[in-house]
């Protein structure tokens, strides 16, 4: 017969996982109040923001045209919309901080010193995602749309079906530049080989293009854009990824060498 469990160990094991619970709560709570002072600090420039972002359609307009407004409350859900989604892009680096903080005493030394370059890669690369999409992507997409329709359609663009689309495409764009740290990490944590990566070239090709169709609107131009900057960083990863195996062979040889008599 198995003897009972003393209450005292139960109550012992379960005291760090509350422990750990607390301290969850306590980031998150933090990361909340970062993101809710960012957006009230933001909120008296709600309509500037928009404006910012609608600036590459609207550079592309006929003079005196206008975005519209098809719902009673888009004048002020989209603006609102706008700035929290921002308040949430500024205080990314805080929020990673705060899960860093969280994680960080549970890794090993060599751990910590590969995920720190990861963490600051990763939100730079988001950044540069979105950036790519407002400064490169916006003004080729928007000339396109905006001068293949019919000459006797004028272009209205509703101010909230407008803020759906450019969220969606700094999303993708933010997302797909991610593609070097993941490439960089299934090499590093051994779940592929640099030589199995290259091998797969053609289908991560077309793979980059069914991404770019499911993620962007239906036309060659956009789908183009953002499958051909995936491919690019997805070579970018594997650099990285030999490099850093190639670096490390050179660390084995040498503790091989020291070990020797």
């Amino acid at each position: 017969m198995t003897a009972s469990r003393d209450p005292q160990d139960k109550d012992q094991a379960q005291a760090p996982l509350i422990e750990h619970l607390i301290e969850l709560r306590s980031r998150l709570i933090r990361a909340v109040i970062a993101v809710l002072v960012i957006f009230l600090g933001l909120y008296a420039f709600a309509n500037d923001i928009y404006s910012f972002v609608a600036q590459p359609l609207m550079a592309l307009l006929p003079e005196g045209s206008q975005m519209i407004a098809t719902e009673v409350a888009s004048p002020f859900l989209a603006p609102f919309k706008l700035t929290l989604v921002v308040a949430v892009f500024i205080a990314v680096p805080f929020v990673l901080h705060q899960a860093w903080a969280f994680i960080a005493p549970g890794l090993y030394d060599n751990e910590k010193r590969l995920a720190i370059p990861l963490l600051v890669s990763s939100v730079a690369l988001f950044y540069a995602g979105a950036a790519f999409a407002y400064y490169v992507v916006f003004p080729l997409l928007f000339q396109f749309f905006t001068q293949t329709g019919p000459e006797d359609v004028a272009v209205m663009t509703d101010i909230n079906q407008y803020l759906n689309f450019v969220l969606k495409l700094f999303f993708a764009f933010g997302v797909a530049f991610e593609i070097p740290i993941a490439t960089f990490l299934l090499i590093y944590s051994g779940a592929t080989t640099v030589e199995s990566l290259s091998k797969k070239r053609p289908y991560i090709v077309l793979g980059c293009f069914v991404i770019g169709m499911l993620l962007t609107p239906p036309d060659v131009i956009s789908q183009s854009l953002l499958a051909v900057p995936m491919y690019l960083l997805y070579e970018v990863g594997i650099l990285f990824g030999r490099l850093v195996k190639r670096k490390s062979a050179e660390e084995d040889d040498e503790d091989t060498e020291s070990d020797e008599p």
